[in-house]
């Protein structure tokens, strides 16, 4: 498509003269029920906020603006699911009736503006049609991923306080069902708050049992209920809150408004992903994190483009040419997933002979984000697929990309794992320890001068004060991003690793504290430590460390056996835990916190000196020893 703007250097100088000027014109692309009083207020929130005093539908912006500009009759939502043998289309105007007879059936339970709705589903139709619905009528969603346990699905049904949650029967894994409603029912079980309602989508491989006077099977539900139209809500009201690893273990809650979200992500869908109304895209993600949410859901609907949504693997659902199949039935203009669903097609197979038997002249790009991409693996696809591979990076706080290539203006980074440009909207600095902005080439801590911009988390869900502690303390004038990195002489930023306990498991961002917990209550576990080994397929892997109490004289493989299912247990398959080995003792500063970055040294087998705070050097000695026990 052809940039809107003559390059992105002229359009990064433009935001930089007149950031208000810049996305008020992307802001002229959406509907409005009232125009903004201020297009940035800096006294509201912690560093301001977007649009202010304007009103706006973000579910009418992604279904109805488009019915009733004349494209009804095209695809919204093509829905294919190798998991459980079926596939869907859903046009525009399919979509929206559903939708608003969805959101008919919440308001009849009593659902109204700014209460909240937890969704706890698999990868269905249902669940776009659960966080519109929400939009539609001004609720605020929570989607938690399937993947988590009842202890954690919990803890979020007791920080978002819903009135109601919609889930399912069951999700679909490979080789087995994975039944959701056992789940939730232990989860309400546990929480402090009970959910009034529950909508229980029925799937056909699994049936689950209703608890009666508070469940109600989905389907007949929206069956009969009326369908509700759209309510004009603030475009500083939260749209949803999506809960991320904090590093106590306890989940923070990033809210997301809705005028500024839908501006930023309708600006993205043709400058960075260069696709217009009409096109096919895809993303190669869950629901349940927040790619899904911008870009299987809000952005590509926004826009109007064909939204692939996925439920399957990119290998064994049947090979390793699973990805290259769906682009090729459905004309897939850009393709969005994460470097881990690339290493493993790659290690299923190498040479990607599988591509082809499929006709991929419609892809026109492979886009990356939720973990560093390496170098070796971007170029391996980008051979093979004759393709630009674009490693971008963002976070689940901001919502959208802070740096990427951009397909808009023709512009791709120029190192391979790399991850691109700012985007218009961010100046992104590395900064020393003491907060001085360092030169091109240096590493260090890589900070957004505030005011952050549109669509980025404005605070964190019942916490202004955890925001500002988060986030914005370490740096006064300066949103702290957490990752270290640096930027090249060609003004590309390429990200080294985080500065916090966070770890990437194939682009889930998991808390390592949080597995700390689990470990600690072992009644075998004096001391523990987890930390982020590298992995040639999911990027990093937890290992944990433990420290038997004394007198412990059980056989070490029983106990790691055990802390192994408690983690499961407790956080769910998507933490990845499968590793736990014993030692001796923990090496430790004299002021006793836990070396983690050398024991992270150590099982990624570089070597790891012992600093000058240490408390006994041999302590390392004992780790190295244990992990080579343990290869």
């Amino acid at each position: 498509m052809e940039p809107k703007r003559s390059s992105y250097d002229a359009a990064y100088a433009e935001w930089q003269a007149d950031p208000g000027a810049f996305w008020e014109e992307a802001a002229r692309g959406l509907d409005w029920g009232r125009r903004w009083d201020r297009v940035f207020d800096p006294d509201l929130g912690a560093f301001g906020q977007w649009f202010a005093g304007g009103q706006i539908n973000v579910c009418h912006n992604a279904l109805d603006r488009h019915v009733d500009g004349g494209r009804g009759d095209q695809a919204a939502l093509i829905w294919d699911s190798p998991a459980a043998h079926d596939k869907r289309v859903l046009t525009y105007l399919e979509l929206r009736d559903a939708t608003a007879k969805l959101a008919g059936a919440l308001a009849a339970r009593g659902v109204g503006r700014g209460d909240r709705v937890v969704i706890y589903m698999p990868m269905v139709p249902e669940a776009v049609m659960a966080m519109l619905a929400c939009a539609r009528i001004g609720a605020i969603h929570s989607v938690v991923f399937g993947g988590f346990a009842a202890a954690e699905l919990a803890k979020r049904i007791e920080d978002a306080q819903p009135v109601l949650v919609i889930s399912a029967s069951c999700g679909i894994e490979p080789g087995r069902l994975v039944a959701y409603k056992p789940m939730l029912d232990e989860a309400i079980e546990m929480s402090a708050h009970k959910p009034a309602h529950c909508l229980i989508l029925q799937r056909p491989m699994l049936a689950a049992a209703l608890l009666a006077g508070r469940d109600a099977d989905f389907t007949e539900a929206v069956a009969a209920a009326e369908p509700h139209a759209c309510v004009p809500v603030l475009a500083t009201d939260p749209l949803y809150i999506l809960y991320t690893s904090g590093t106590t273990g306890k989940p923070k809650g990033v809210v997301r408004d809705c005028g500024g979200y839908a501006v930023a992500l309708h600006w993205t869908m043709s400058m960075i992903y260069g696709v217009s109304p009409g096109d096919v895209y895809w993303c190669a993600s869950d629901v349940g994190w927040v790619v899904g949410h911008s870009y299987i859901v809000y952005g590509p609907l926004l826009i109007g483009c064909t939204s692939v949504m996925y439920e399957g693997k990119p290998v064994g659902t049947p090979d390793a040419g699973a990805f290259w199949r769906v682009c090729a039935d459905y004309g897939v203009r850009v393709l969005f997933t994460a470097p881990t669903a690339l290493r493993a097609i790659r290690q299923r197979d190498p040479e990607m002979a599988l591509r082809a038997q499929y006709d991929l002249s419609k892809l026109d790009a492979l886009f990356l984000a939720g973990e560093r991409c390496d170098p070796p693996t971007a170029i391996w696809a980008a051979a093979h697929l004759g393709k630009p591979v674009v490693d971008h990076w963002w976070q689940t706080e901001t919502g959208w990309p802070i740096t990427a290539g951009f397909r808009g203006y023709g512009l791709f980074p120029a190192n391979p794992g790399a991850g691109g440009r700012p985007c218009p909207g961010y100046d992104v600095q590395v900064l020393d320890d003491v907060g001085t902005v360092l030169s091109r080439g240096e590493s260090g801590n890589l900070c957004i001068r505030l005011p952050m911009p549109p669509g980025c988390a404005p605070t964190l869900w019942g916490s202004d004060a955890l925001y500002r502690q988060a986030y914005l303390a370490d740096f006064p004038g300066w949103y702290r991003t957490g990752d270290a990195g640096l930027i090249d002489a060609d003004g590309d930023v390429s990200i080294m690793g985080r500065t916090d306990d966070i770890i990437n498991v194939a682009g889930h961002r998991l808390s390592t504290g949080q597995m700390e917990e689990v470990l600690a209550r072992h009644p075998d576990v004096a001391e523990c430590a987890v930390v982020g080994a590298a992995d040639s397929l999911k990027g990093q892997a937890p290992l944990g460390l433990v420290v038997l109490k004394a007198g412990v004289e059980r056989e070490h493989a029983a106990i790691c056996r055990e802390l192994v299912a408690m983690v499961r247990a407790a956080i769910g398959p998507v933490a990845a835990f499968k590793d736990a080995i014993v030692v001796p003792r923990m090496p430790k500063t004299r002021s006793g916190k836990i070396l983690r970055a050398s024991i992270r040294r150590l099982a990624d087998g570089q070597p790891a000196n012992a600093p000058p705070t240490i408390e006994d050097p041999s302590a390392l000695d004992d780790v190295k020893a244990a992990l080579d026990e343990r290869v």
